[in-house]
């Protein structure tokens, strides 16, 4: 690998302000790469799931494919030589994937679905550089108490659910819902800590 291990830096796949605010608090390097529409094709912009797959399967797939994208556009735009990092994260209920709700009572729905009972949070990393590409994948359980109409209604209109897996947000307004949570908090949010500190210490950081 050629780029600089003593001074690293990557280069992260998305514009996720809560999976920047991470890096940082691993003391992560970063820059965003940020996709141009004509370099994205139908496979990279599409994420709907295939027939039958399951969804941890789904979102490694997604990540995966996100991470080999941002390979080829710092081979096409010849930037530096940096690792490329990307994630993805699912909810999943009942063995569906529960993914961004696509208008407000699609949010309300959601919430509806998951008040009162445990659901899956899935988030896979991926780490790509030159033909080499690895990715793991975070499970977590998160309970919701009993939401009332009213508190799924505020919720809502603070707009924070609409751009989330799930309909939700842990970090923001709706940590209050969780009852409890097995596994990665840092997962729930979008990426989870241990599994990227591995995967980038594989390609040689020193974390």
């Amino acid at each position: 690998m050629s780029f600089d291990t003593h001074n690293p830096r990557i280069y992260l796949a998305s514009r996720s302000p809560r999976r920047r605010e991470l890096l940082v608090q691993m003391g992560i390097r970063h820059d965003v790469l940020f996709f141009r529409a004509a370099q994205r094709d139908g496979r990279d912009a599409d994420e709907t799931a295939l027939n039958g797959e399951a969804p941890v399967d789904y979102v490694e797939r997604v990540a995966r494919v996100k991470a080999e994208h941002g390979w080829r556009v710092v081979e096409l735009r010849r930037l530096m030589p940096w690792v490329v990092l990307a994630a993805d994260t699912t909810v999943e209920l009942d063995g569906q994937i529960i993914g961004k709700p696509a208008e407000a009572e699609d949010a309300r729905e959601t919430l509806r679905r998951l008040s009162g009972r445990t659901h899956r949070v899935l988030t896979a990393v991926a780490v790509a550089f030159e033909n080499t590409i690895e990715s793991l994948v975070s499970m977590s359980e998160v309970s919701f108490g009993a939401l009332d109409d009213a508190s799924i209604e505020r919720y809502v209109a603070s707009g924070e659910p609409m751009d989330k897996a799930g309909a939700y947000g842990i970090q923001g307004r709706a940590g209050m819902f969780v009852e409890h949570l097995s596994g990665s908090y840092s997962g729930v949010m979008g990426l989870p800590l241990f599994e990227t500190a591995r995967l980038l210490r594989g390609f040689g950081f020193l974390l």
